[in-house]
């Protein structure tokens, strides 16, 4: 499926800065039918998102994903950093938030 930058609607970037600081493009990015989401994977899409590689619908429509879960791949990034990606870490991330409510 050709994006709206590929198909010359929009000026956009053809690579962006990626999570470990090397350039990204669309060729980069996970596969399509990507099924194991790792946190390297869920970084590099929101930073081509962030970089306007691509639109929030486009990653979604890309990768089959809701935008609640890639509202949610933002926010735990936005928290804790890449880390805060990993399926395996979620809990210990969450608690640390329900920590500091508690102290307040």
């Amino acid at each position: 499926m050709a994006t709206a930058y590929q198909m010359g609607w929009m000026n956009a970037p053809q690579s962006v800065k990626g999570p470990d600081g090397r350039r990204l493009t669309l060729a980069d990015l996970p596969p399509p039918h990507t099924t194991r989401w790792v946190a390297r994977r869920k970084a590099e899409v929101l930073a081509a998102i962030k970089g306007g590689l691509l639109s929030e619908a486009e990653a979604c429509a890309r990768y089959n994903l809701s935008p609640e879960e890639l509202a949610l791949w933002q926010d735990c990034i936005d928290r804790a950093g890449t880390p805060g990606l990993r399926v395996t870490r979620i809990q210990h991330y969450r608690g640390y938030d329900q920590r500091l409510l508690a102290a307040r």
